[in-house]
């Protein structure tokens, strides 16, 4: 099972900080982070045009898209992109109207591609009404695109309790603090939410809010899309066929 892990910002400190570390003073973070910076620079050169020149055929490919997205995902990260498990994740109102926006990958395995958000945002709306959704992971260093299509549905409390706990504790009281998706007078009124928040639960763990969890998108559809020259692109798309996979090459 992929898993991906909340990091914290980029100008404070590294994304997995060992736990119980001091964070660094803001001069050893902007240390830090021209290194960190530098370093994915440098792992990107070093990846560029790789899948380029080596494309993408059904050998490699094999049978099982899951495995081939988990390694995809898995040079993503190795290649030094910012936030390889950025997806932008597409639903539509029961009429058709669509709307998208850019969430965080948070686990992949058989079962299918998770994500989490607050129950009552505009996506969890959408997706409570019309329990179908796309997404789109695109590593542009790799010049690799991956389609995910499917059906959508809620994990369960435990689930999303256990990943709850891995946020920092400031995401988690964001999560508290944010009516998503809903309206507000001013900047200052929601960093007040956030402070009667964390004054709520000072001293304790922050627990999940009720309003808030996980959603599981089931893939019938996952198209694997890798850049070549001229414009001849590899496609591979494969379709769900029962407990199975079918895989077909399209034209670029």
């Amino acid at each position: 099972m992929l898993v991906t892990r909340d990091r914290e910002d980029p100008r404070t400190g590294p994304a997995l900080r060992r736990a119980g570390a001091d964070p660094p003073s803001p001069s050893g973070a902007h240390r830090l982070s021209a290194l960190d910076d530098l370093r994915a620079h440098l792992r990107a050169i070093r990846t560029l045009t790789r899948g380029v020149a080596s494309g993408l055929s059904e050998l490699e490919a094999a049978g099982d898209p899951i495995e081939l997205f988990r390694r995809w995902h898995e040079e993503a990260e190795a290649s030094g992109l910012l936030l390889p498990e950025a997806v932008a994740l597409a639903t539509a109102t029961p009429d058709g109207a669509p709307s998208v926006r850019m969430v965080l990958l948070k686990g992949v395995d058989e079962r299918g591609f998770r994500f989490f958000t607050n129950y009552e945002s505009t996506k969890a709306a959408e997706l409570d009404a019309n329990p179908r959704a796309a997404l789109c992971a695109y590593w542009s260093v790799l010049e690799r695109q991956v389609r995910v299509e499917g059906s959508v549905e809620r994990v369960s409390r435990e689930e999303s309790e256990a990943y709850f706990r891995t946020r920092p504790r400031g995401s988690r009281i964001g999560a508290w603090a944010s009516d998503q998706s809903r309206p507000i007078a001013t900047r200052e009124a929601l960093v007040a939410r956030e402070r009667a928040a964390d004054a709520r639960f000072s001293g304790e763990e922050v627990p999940l809010p009720p309003y808030w969890g996980g959603y599981l998108l089931a893939p019938v559809r996952i198209e694997f899309w890798q850049g070549r020259a001229n414009r001849l692109h590899d496609r591979l798309s494969y379709a769900r066929e029962g407990d199975a996979w079918s895989v077909t090459r399209l034209q670029p």
